[in-house]
């Protein structure tokens, strides 16, 4: 990737992991895949599935952090609790869509329950933001299905102006 900021938060948004009544192994898991991939790690939350909570902490990581790269693991679901696409779907300044579709997609060859996910991808300022499911399988999986498009995508969020050919 070019030149551009390869700074990781994670966020994991789970009732019982923010009451300590769970360990956060997929955020741990997606911190370790990310700095095999050369992220510097920045910042790590685990937060209710409570609106304010998981807007809260995209406002730590985006606006006042300055992370290049935010993932959300959690609240992905149909449950009345997994509110996390709809939050982020409010902060961002635009969805990319076909992140989240390549991430369905990929997950349906592996369960029919993958059509249930609500993830939303998204751009808010110079930051990406990625919401993945809440299992372990689930986040890696999901994340392996868009990780050849980060470099990418992140040069192009903060500013690199060359052609997309190729």
């Amino acid at each position: 990737m070019s030149s551009c900021r390869r700074t990781l938060a994670v966020i994991t948004v789970s009732d019982k992991g923010s009451r300590g009544e769970r360990e956060d192994l997929a955020g741990a898991s997606l911190w370790e895949r990310l700095h095999r991939e050369g992220f510097t790690g920045m910042w790590r939350a685990v937060v209710p599935d409570e609106p304010r909570a998981i807007e809260e902490a995209l406002r730590e990581a985006v606006d006042r952090r300055g992370v290049a790269l935010v993932i959300t693991t959690g609240g992905t679901g149909v449950s009345p609790r997994d509110v996390t696409p709809d939050v982020t779907a409010a902060f961002c300044d635009r969805l990319i869509p076909g992140m989240a579709e390549a991430m369905r997609l990929e997950s349906l060859k592996k369960t029919p329950h993958a059509m249930l996910s609500r993830a939303v991808v998204g751009i808010r300022g110079q930051s990406l933001i990625v919401n993945l499911p809440g299992s372990v399988k689930g986040c890696l999986e999901n994340l392996e299905a868009i990780l050849p498009a980060l470099p990418h995508a992140l040069a192009k969020i903060q500013g690199d102006t060359a052609d997309c050919g190729g």
